[in-house]
């Protein structure tokens, strides 16, 4: 039996997704939190307002991105600009959730106090992680025609928990269904 031969860009597409969710877990744990750090001048419940506005605002976002990449894998990657629309899309999602992902992450830090707070600091790990995997898949071009669907399935659902797990949450009142 033939051993598989593995190139450095498909162990770089595997390793690379997981060292930023561990760099960013190990941060937001040793990191000593500051819950009075401001967001674009708002501190507190401002804070917390603005982050479930931009946050559903993302998800938003996330949710067209979806409705592009299904319009792609139909039929649509003949249209050349919905790729593009798709990748100004993208760029925009990840550009507005730099804001949040700051000030939750030196804010708060990663903690797990409650149930919501530990699916919020993981799923805020595991988005920048499932970034990188979709980034470096498209780079790569030589996997599996799943791969990059589930990349992006992925990262969708980790949108979609944060903001269930902090937007929704808050503007619901500091409740959410399952919590």
């Amino acid at each position: 039996m033939r051993r598989a031969d593995v190139s450095w860009p498909t162990v770089l597409a595997v390793l690379a997704p997981v060292a930023v969710v561990a760099g960013l877990f190990w941060f937001g744990r040793v990191h000593t939190p500051e819950p009075g750090r401001s967001l674009f001048g708002a501190a507190g419940v401002d804070a917390l307002r603005l982050k479930s506005r931009l946050g559903s605002a993302l998800f938003g976002l996330a949710l067209v991105q979806v409705l592009l990449a299904l319009w792609m894998y139909r039929g649509g990657h003949r249209a050349p600009r919905v790729r593009i629309w798709h990748r100004v899309g993208g760029a925009a999602a990840f550009a507005l959730s730099l804001p949040i992902a700051q000030h939750c992450l030196l804010a708060y830090g990663v903690r797990f106090t409650d149930a919501r707070v530990a699916v919020h600091s993981v799923s805020g790990c595991f988005l920048y992680g499932a970034f990188a995997a979709k980034v470096l898949l498209v780079q790569h071009g030589r996997l599996p025609g799943w791969a990059l669907p589930a990349a992006g399935g992925a990262l969708f659902c980790a949108i979609g928990l944060l903001w269930w797990s902090a937007a929704l949450w808050f503007l619901n009142g500091y409740s959410a269904p399952g919590f």
